[in-house]
């Protein structure tokens, strides 16, 4: 961050910050996750603007104190408009030797580090990989250094309530959270009454918990090491009311939404697999707003159970992943034959086969789109960030319902597992949707008398009508079968056959979706810039970022993100084509590129990377500006993922001269 846009308020000892970066890391078991979790909504309820990212183990419970078993949690908090968790965090704190080892290449030079160094024994660093101590053999003079036992602090914090070693020392993430909230001027009072809640059924631990939290912020505020503290203010985010929103948990109320506004029950038929579990964890605890939640025993069960459910009328879900959504193919099938109307979520995670469960990836999109046998077309549509989950979700389900086709959602897991602040909608502000259910004749046979036909079609959506099973009159063959025109009798005619395999595209591709918007303040397509930025999905954030950076420093850029990716939108390739040149960053090797050659016959560039963590936001700036200087050259991962602004060295502009050389006042 520029220095300018570091001031000091009227308080010496208070520093103001327009962003920082924040991660916490240590042993899967040391609750880094719900530390940065708390953090992050002690951070929105202040008003922040706030991007997470989660990132753990795929073991249940991988070797305690190895650099295979750090998880760790990433902040990004602002007091302005944001879209990605940052690039390189500012502040670290590290809870053991290996959470450091796992960690400090991304700390910025000169960023805080805060290490517990209670693991620091000769056994702990054995296992991180160290020959030497960090701590004392000069290897992280760059950064200002914070050495102190969290473990022991918080052992003697919480020793009145009398538990075991273990459970006392289990509470250090609640006193490194709350001395990392004094550090940020975050109030903890939020975080006090969601400790209140969740161990209310024990007493002992829920005081120890407060207690450490207590302490913590009780250490920053009198020890001399931290003499100053910082403040990010609130962000100027529209009026509203706000809550700190997962996605997978959007995606869950976004599903509730629908059903609601349908007038349908909601049933969810899952099988868990990571990172989709969140979403059956969320629905099965709202029954209450008429949602019906089944664990399958397998995906094929799961999806089976959901199809039933849409035919019996309610609104079906069904939540999975890349290797889940392969065993549904078969019965996507079925449902895109029988023409329901069914919401199918992919989360997707880095493949093939179970591959890195707990990591992000966009691999899945032509599986989407193409992975069915026959000529079994569906829309799809992509999730851009965890709080638009929830508006992706509605689509999807209005989709569904309106055309009385599945819908494929396309989440991946860092949509699943970050988290930003969300505006609840007014009831008022919801799209209607719903379905008006067939009650009778709508035919007539040909001696005359009135006749059900289940694929009769409205005139503009192509959708057939759909009549709950029983309703008198109305029965009707079902199944996999080609289905005679009108009748939906089983027929083998090759004419017919043609006719409705066209009639079912057509459905799809005549599917109402938004046209194309393009972000240029330089001025519309063609006038403006010559470079434009596409993508779907989770890039939003960082491609949006990037470009702001881009246009920041001087150049022209224009950046367009489609929700809809089947069917496409119809300007497509006309917006498209006012570019020189069209940049296509993804997770995967080029299957939107590809999508978009074939679709638009536009040449497209590139630019692909399967890591399992999302875009740097540097990487892309440098990747977009060498594009529209003209320069060649393909810029090498690590040029491109170097950072392009420090708020590490303005965030401890003071802390230097206070605390001299790097970790003194700490040890």
């Amino acid at each position: 961050m520029p220095t300018e846009q570091l001031s000091e308020r009227p308080d010496p000892g208070v520093t103001q910050l327009e962003h920082v970066v924040i991660r916490f890391a240590g042993d899967s078991g040391d609750g880094m996750q719900l530390t940065g979790d708390r953090f992050g909504a002690q951070a929105a309820a202040g008003g922040n603007d706030v991007a997470t990212l989660p990132n753990y183990p795929a073991e249940i419970r991988a070797p305690a104190g190895t650099v295979a078993g750090v998880s760790s949690y990433q902040l990004h908090i602002a007091d302005h408009d944001i879209r990605t968790p940052g690039d390189r965090p500012d502040v670290l704190v590290a809870m053991n030797p290996a959470a450091l080892r796992a960690n400090i290449a991304e700390l910025r030079p000169g960023g805080v580090l805060i290490v517990d160094t209670d693991a620091f024994t000769v056994m702990g660093l054995e296992k991180a990989g160290y020959e030497a101590d960090p701590l004392t053999n000069g290897s992280l003079d760059a950064y200002h250094v914070h050495a102190i036992n969290l473990t022991g602090l918080a052992a003697t914090a919480v020793a009145e309530f009398n538990l075991k070693r273990k459970d006392a020392a289990r509470t250090k993430n609640m006193f490194a959270l709350g001395l990392v909230s004094w550090m940020f001027s975050q109030p903890i009072e939020d975080t006090i009454a969601y400790l209140q809640k969740r161990f209310a059924a024990k007493p002992d631990v829920q005081a120890a918990n407060i207690a450490a939290l207590r302490a913590g912020w009780i250490y920053g505020d009198t020890t001399e090491a931290f003499a100053l503290s910082y403040e990010v203010k609130p962000a100027k985010l529209p009026a509203g009311t706000y809550r700190h929103m997962k996605g997978n948990k959007a995606i869950a109320y976004g599903l509730v939404a629908a059903a609601q506004q349908a007038g349908m029950p909601l049933f969810l038929g899952a099988y868990p697999i990571t990172p989709a579990s969140d979403i059956l964890h969320e629905l099965s605890a709202l029954a209450s707003f008429d949602v019906r939640s089944f664990q399958a025993e397998d995906e094929i069960a799961a999806i089976g159970s959901a199809i039933g459910a849409s035919f019996a009328g309610m609104l079906g879900v069904t939540v999975t992943s890349g290797p889940g959504m392969a065993l549904k193919t078969e019965a996507l099938g079925l449902a895109v034959i029988m023409e329901l109307p069914l919401v199918v979520v992919n989360v997707q995670r880095g493949g093939p086969s179970t591959g890195l469960p707990t990591k992000t990836e966009q691999s899945d999109l032509l599986q989407a789109l193409y992975g069915r046998h026959g000529e079994a077309p569906l829309p799809v549509i992509a999730a851009r960030s965890p709080a638009d989950g929830f508006d992706a979700a509605l689509e999807a389900a209005r989709i569904a319902l309106a055309y009385r086709t599945p819908v494929i959602l396309l989440s991946d897991a860092y949509v699943a597992n970050g988290s930003e602040p969300w505006r609840v909608p007014e009831t008022a502000e919801l799209p209607t949707i719903g379905i008006d259910l067939a009650t009778g004749p709508n035919g007539v046979d040909e001696a005359g008398n009135p006749i059900f036909l289940p694929y009769v079609r409205d005139p503009i959506t192509l959708a057939r009508p759909l009549a709950i099973p029983g309703t008198p009159g109305l029965t009707h063959r079902i199944g996999g079968l080609e289905k005679a025109d009108l009748t939906g009798a089983v027929s083998y005619d090759p004419d017919n056959h043609d006719l409705l395999v066209r009639t079912r595209q057509s459905k799809i591709d005549n599917i109402d979706v938004p046209l194309l918007e393009v972000d240029d303040p330089s001025g519309p397509p063609g006038s403006g810039a010559d470079v434009l930025v596409i993508g779907w999905g989770s890039t939003w954030g960082p491609i949006g970022e990037a470009c702001r950076q881009v246009r920041r420093d001087g150049m022209k850029v224009a950046q367009a993100h489609l929700r809809h990716l089947a069917p496409l939108p119809a300007n497509l390739a006309s917006v498209l084509s006012e570019y020189h040149t069209v940049l296509v960053p993804e997770m995967n090797l080029g299957q939107l590129a590809g999508l978009l050659r074939r679709e638009c016959l536009i040449d497209t560039v590139g630019y692909n990377q399967t890591r399992g963590m999302p875009f740097r936001v540097a990487e892309l700036t440098s990747v977009i500006s060498r594009i529209i200087q003209g320069i060649d050259e393909e810029p090498s991962a690590d040029a491109a993922s170097k950072p392009v602004g420090d708020v590490s060295a303005r965030l401890n502009i003071h802390l230097g001269s206070k605390l001299g050389t790097a970790g003194e006042a700490g040890r």
